[in-house]
């Protein structure tokens, strides 16, 4: 595996609630006038990054490594799709699970950027996770945000049932798909790499996977100064930082 700088003042990195990164995502998108897909590449292209320092092409066994990215149906499905959009120019295979697409034009349009760049979607997921681990050498979980509440639905039921099982390891988009923003699971998907998104979420101190990084450096030194944020400083032109 890769090596990336680690976070020498991890403990003094805030963790915020579901709530308070409600706020601070809308702060971003009212009062600083970011875009919804401003921000979502901003993400996804960090997702991609910390993937390749974690995992590079060179330490995995296929040519070109082949990744499964599986997206749900609200932005953080829009994180993964742009995460598959990069991961392809640095050099993978991404293929894309998709069953549950918003028909809005943002998400149309990230489908149609990651199909002009020859990456497939597949039709069905195959539902033993040995197929799954035949399949790919990673898979991004891209399914569920900060949003996320409630009980998880079919097909998501079944595919986190199917990821549980599976060997290849996982990497998680800002919170491991099924999880309480808050409190964790410790029943339900266990990845390996944790990829939070802007500012850890609460639910990250019961992260037990290998490596957890931190994406998206485009908070404004105002916004992280009013929320006391304390974000690690990225190194030279890094926009994912290794925590853990």
């Amino acid at each position: 595996m890769g090596v990336i700088k680690l976070a020498s003042a991890f403990q003094a990195v805030v963790r915020i609630s579901q709530e308070e990164a409600q706020v601070v995502d809308q702060e971003l998108l009212n009062e600083y006038q970011f875009s919804v897909d401003q921000l979502m590449e901003l993400a996804g292209l960090s997702c991609a990054v910390a993937i390749g320092k974690v995992y590079p092409p060179t330490s995995m066994s296929r040519s070109p490594p082949t990744v499964l990215v599986i997206c749900g149906p609200g932005n953080n499905g829009g994180d993964g799709l742009v995460c598959a959009r990069h991961l392809k120019l640095f050099g993978y295979q991404p293929t894309i699970y998709y069953p549950k697409r918003p028909n809005k034009p943002l998400f149309t349009a990230l489908v149609t950027q990651c199909q002009k760049m020859d990456i497939p979607f597949l039709s069905d997921l195959p539902l033993e996770p040995m197929l799954i681990d035949e399949l790919c050498e990673l898979v991004v979980d891209a399914i569920f945000g900060f949003s996320f509440k409630g009980d998880v639905r079919e097909p998501f039921q079944s595919i986190l049932k199917v990821l549980g099982g599976v060997t290849v390891p996982i990497a998680s988009i800002d919170i491991p798909s099924g999880w309480d923003v808050e409190k964790g699971n410790a029943e339900g998907l266990q990845p390996d790499l944790l990829i939070s998104l802007t500012v850890p979420k609460k639910s990250a101190a019961h992260f037990t996977g290998r490596y957890h990084c931190l994406g998206g450096r485009f908070v404004p030194p105002a916004l992280e100064k009013k929320y006391q944020l304390n974000l690690p400083s990225y190194p030279d032109t890094e926009c994912a930082y290794h925590l853990q």
